[in-house]
């Protein structure tokens, strides 16, 4: 019987009906619902008010160590990292675990030891690290956010809003490896010449419970109550959750999930090989070359959203020189999204445009741009 249930949730949530916001069930005390693509929230309760958030910090933790260390960069674990408290990959002081591996440990175990490593190696101490992380959540618009700890242990002066969390999730979804980590269910680390192996599982039940779930990340502490960050993918669209002190979280995502897809839809902006723009080509068979677009862009959208925010920005020379071949990169493409970069793509040549020998001046052409120039000079003679 319990092997049958996936199938059952699977059909289940993809018959569910759709229904307002005012109908949406939420046991959180603060929640909130956003649009990956473009950050528009969708719903939201309590979502700008203040409130420490447990272990989703790890997501800023994670995000931090990506942008500033390279994934198979060498982390020494000291006898700070190794004697921290609460979830654990259990790391011994001399240990020695490529960054990825310690991102791992810290996404799906929720290691609170590989957080602190992490910190110190990227920050150099944990008290700069987390300033860091309060800097780069600042940069990214979460401006009611502040950091003590890379690991959400309660601390005064440690929390977020909702919609802050939502749009740090969403910085951090951008990033190929960090997307990667979040979306393993299970991770083995064998064991080096100086770590031993490991096996982490992810706490994230809605990785399997929930169809085109793609992360994020737990968090819970006894001040703090239930957190969750979540992430799923349909049709072209992406939405984010976040609870904060949620007592039925799995539940509340659920739910809001479901209504996020209920919402939104996505349209084909741009599609691959159509026809952008065209350009002039300079001694070619032909005198201009269409542009083509070389792959899809989909808009994601609430049905009630206009297109005003919308902007396409095409950087092209002016000309091209023949020859020319089908397929070649001639210019970009970016659309952006109420200011934010959505996504940049080549522009591709649509035909191959022969060289063409310019032909030869006749010998009467010669004579009349020899006469011009006689005349041209005469009247500045004359002038003068």
């Amino acid at each position: 019987m319990k092997k049958l249930m996936p199938i059952a949730l699977f059909f289940l949530f993809l018959l569910a009906p759709t229904f307002s916001a005012d109908a949406l069930s939420v046991s959180a005390q603060y929640a909130c619902v956003i649009d990956a693509q473009t950050g528009k929230v969708l719903y939201e309760k309590n979502a700008y008010t203040a409130h420490s958030m447990a272990s989703t910090t790890k997501i800023m933790t994670a995000l931090l160590a990506l942008e500033n260390a390279k994934p198979d960069e060498i982390v020494t674990v000291s006898k700070n990292a190794a004697g921290t408290e609460g979830s654990s990959i259990y790391l011994a002081a001399g240990e020695t675990l490529p960054m990825k591996d310690l991102l791992y440990g810290l996404m799906l175990n929720s290691g609170n030891d590989a957080a602190i490593a992490i910190a110190e190696h990227v920050g150099g101490s944990v008290e700069n690290f987390a300033k860091m992380m309060t800097e780069r959540a600042h940069s990214l618009g979460a401006k009611n956010t502040a950091f003590q700890n890379p690991n959400g242990l309660d601390a005064e002066g440690h929390y977020t809003t909702a919609y802050d969390l939502a749009l740090i999730t969403r910085a951090a979804l951008e990033n190929p490896d960090f997307a990667e980590i979040v979306s393993t269910k299970k991770k083995s680390i064998p064991a080096g010449e100086n770590n031993k192996a490991r096996s982490f599982v992810n706490h994230n039940k809605l990785l399997s419970l929930y169809p085109g779930c793609i992360g994020v990340k737990t968090g819970f502490t006894k001040k703090t109550g239930r957190c969750l960050v979540s992430a799923a993918t349909r049709d072209h669209t992406t939405a984010i959750c976040v609870t904060l002190n949620a007592p039925n979280d799995w539940n509340d995502h659920t739910n809001m999930l479901n209504y996020a897809f209920s919402t939104l839809s996505a349209r084909p902006l741009v599609l691959k090989d159509m026809i952008l723009k065209s350009i002039p080509v300079k001694c070619g068979t032909s005198k201009t070359v269409e542009l083509l677009a070389a792959e899809d862009f989909y808009l994601s959208q609430a049905d009630t959203e206009s297109l005003s925010k919308l902007k396409l920005d095409y950087k092209l020379p002016s000309e091209i020189q023949a020859p020319v071949s089908a397929g070649a990169q001639i210019g970009k493409l970016t659309i952006s999204y109420d200011g934010k970069k959505l996504c940049e793509m080549d522009l591709l040549a649509g035909v191959t445009v022969d060289y063409l020998e310019p032909a030869k001046p006749t010998l009467l052409e010669n004579f009349q741009k020899v006469f011009t120039n006689l005349l041209n000079f005469s009247g500045k003679l004359c002038y003068n």
